[in-house]
């Protein structure tokens, strides 16, 4: 018989005999197919501390009963005694077997050593994992079955039958009662992971959702305003053209790549990495999307104000996708304005500004969103949310459209926070 460790998933209790096991996934639904697939003695070391607890305080029952009532301790009683230990050790592919052969050895018992009523650790164990592995009619058939068996006796003329009685059937109530108590905390508890995983897969499908509008709103925007200046001056300016033929190249090739690690992370586990994933866009990429923004013919200055440091993974990244998006919104809503862009490192966090100056094209008041409806705003809002900030965005009194977020900046290499933008 192998002896595992009791590292099973949800953990066993060696003095109620085994109370995480539900939290596993042994519980009332999978219970056929646990018992399919384990074989009888597939026990653990904390099965074998119960089954050895049972055993030893039934043997100090025993002695201590023999030797009140002036009985001798005879062999064959300790043996019967002891033979229900081993029976606890296949309780959990077998809990009903289990709890008729150590009812059978406690009926042999008293026929042979003739001993009042009395309600061993043994039959404890065995009808708490009948209450713990089975449904309501097996458990209530067992606890039938349980009470009239264990009154079974050989003749002891010192103890009366009704206090037994009633002490062998409040027993049964309490461990009955004690195992369907588990059982219910332990769905409860298993319902309330599923929730759990349930949010945290719509978190990450949210994450996913604002990481792809970032990347097509802003590369596809990119892309339309490089293909239509490359197409004005194909005929009379083809050095222009080139130059925005080669930006429209560049920046297929990073949404292409942008994309596709956001499809990594979908089929991650699926299969093994060939190449470790290149890391996420940072205040350091900032320049790449201010020279982006211009040559698709927005003028854009870029400030940063004072000391310049790493930022944790998740604010870099946050910070990056406001810029992205305040830019991309600004070369679709305000063709021709200038837009400023303004990093400020602060001692315990950052700011970041985007403002253009809404000149050029006229802008109907619902083009620009500035109450946070938008996918583009309501994604900033949720990546700032996230990281602790705050996000104002709205019209300028004087024209344009101004977007300034102010983040917390902790430990660069993201200990000290956990959440993800």
């Amino acid at each position: 018989m192998p002896i595992r460790s009791g590292s099973r998933t949800g953990g066993d209790d060696p003095v109620v005999g085994g109370v995480g096991e539900g939290v596993s996934g042994e519980g009332v639904s999978g219970e056929g197919r646990a018992k399919a697939r384990r074989p009888v003695f597939d026990w653990t070391r904390n099965d074998a501390l119960v089954a050895i607890g049972a055993a030893v305080n039934d043997l100090i029952g025993y002695s201590l009963g023999a030797a009140d009532d002036g009985r001798p301790v005879t062999v064959p009683a300790l043996v019967l005694v002891v033979l229900a230990a081993p029976c606890l050790l296949a309780r959990r592919a077998r809990p009903v077997t289990v709890l008729g052969a150590v009812l059978v050895l406690g009926v042999a018992l008293n026929l042979t050593t003739p001993q009042g009523p009395h309600f061993s650790a043994a039959y404890m164990v065995a009808l708490y994992t009948v209450t713990r592995l089975r449904g309501p009619a097996v458990t209530a058939a067992a606890a039938v079955a349980t009470v009239p068996l264990t009154m079974i006796s050989g003749g002891h003329g010192d103890s009366s039958v009704l206090p037994g009685l009633l002490g062998n059937t409040v027993a049964v109530v309490l461990v009955v009662g004690t195992g369907l108590v588990v059982r219910r905390w332990q769905q409860e508890a298993e319902a309330k992971r599923i929730l759990l995983a349930d949010r945290a897969v719509a978190e990450e499908r949210r994450r996913i959702a604002r990481e792809l509008h970032d990347i097509v709103a802003h590369h596809i925007t990119t892309m339309q305003l490089m293909a239509g200046g490359a197409r004005a001056n194909l005929a009379h300016d083809p050095g222009a053209a080139r130059e925005a033929l080669v930006t429209l190249e560049d920046s297929g090739r990073m949404a292409l790549r942008e994309m596709r690690q956001l499809l990594d992370v979908l089929r991650a586990g699926e299969e093994p990495e060939q190449v470790p994933p290149a890391p996420q866009p940072g205040t350091a990429d900032l320049g790449r999307i201010i020279t982006e923004s211009r040559l698709a013919g927005t003028p854009t200055e870029f400030t940063v104000r004072g000391t310049v440091r790493p930022l944790p993974p998740t604010v870099g990244l946050t910070v990056f996708r406001i810029v992205q998006e305040a830019l991309t919104n600004a070369r679709k809503h305000a063709v021709g304005a200038r837009a400023r862009v303004r990093l400020t490192y602060g001692p315990d966090g950052v700011e970041v500004e985007v403002r253009d100056d809404g000149e050029g094209a006229a802008r109907p008041g619902a083009s620009r969103p500035g109450s946070g409806s938008g996918y583009g705003l309501i994604g900033m809002r949720e990546r700032v949310a996230l990281q602790g900030g705050t996000l104002e965005a709205g019209s300028c009194d004087g024209g344009g459209f101004r977007v300034a977020a102010r983040l917390p900046a902790g430990d660069p290499g993201g200990r000290g926070e956990d959440r993800r933008g």
